[in-house]
């Protein structure tokens, strides 16, 4: 499992400096993703994508569970009010459950991949000014290895918090 680490940073040199050096510590690229305004380069590391920057994860997860209750509900109705001639079996309800979770997700996360990150909404403000949030995926086991890491080696980025889990699924 994997906790979110975030970072603020003052610019992209330092950005680019704690990027190597978290790579050096043997955290994966693909683990480190930075995020700033419109037209600030961020050559040499991973910017963060629409799984990062929107609330897609959090959308599918949601779809998937309401789209799967309703599946559900949907198979029982027909199971025991079933059409005039037609024989139902229970594998009806699992079949409409699974139609209803897949159909949710892709649903609500379509719709969530336009909606910003909620998490994110705190950082906006310093992203705006000009500063770079970097967010690293980091193993459970290495959180305060990472935050001593960076926290000795680079006084001026600003350790902004840490998400509970990471998704499996993206």
């Amino acid at each position: 499992m994997r906790r979110r680490l975030y970072f603020m940073l003052p610019d992209t040199r330092s950005a680019r400096q704690i990027h190597d050096e978290l790579l050096l510590a043997r955290i994966e690229d693909s683990h480190i993703h930075v995020m700033a305004r419109d037209g600030t380069s961020l050559e040499g590391m991973h910017e963060a994508s629409i799984l990062q920057t929107t609330d897609f994860v959090h959308g599918a997860e949601t779809g998937l569970a309401v789209g799967g209750g309703i599946g559900i509900i949907a198979g029982l109705v027909a199971v025991f009010f079933p059409p005039a001639g037609v024989d139902l079996q229970l594998v009806t309800i699992l079949l409409t459950a699974l139609i209803g979770a897949v159909f949710g997700a892709w649903v609500a996360s379509m719709v969530a991949s336009s909606i910003p990150n909620s998490r994110l909404k705190a950082f906006e403000s310093a992203i705006a000014a000009g500063h770079i949030l970097m967010m690293v995926d980091a193993p459970s086991g290495r959180v305060e290895e990472i935050k001593k890491l960076i926290a000795s080696r680079h006084p001026e980025a600003m350790n902004s918090g840490v998400e509970p889990t990471i998704p499996a699924f993206p």
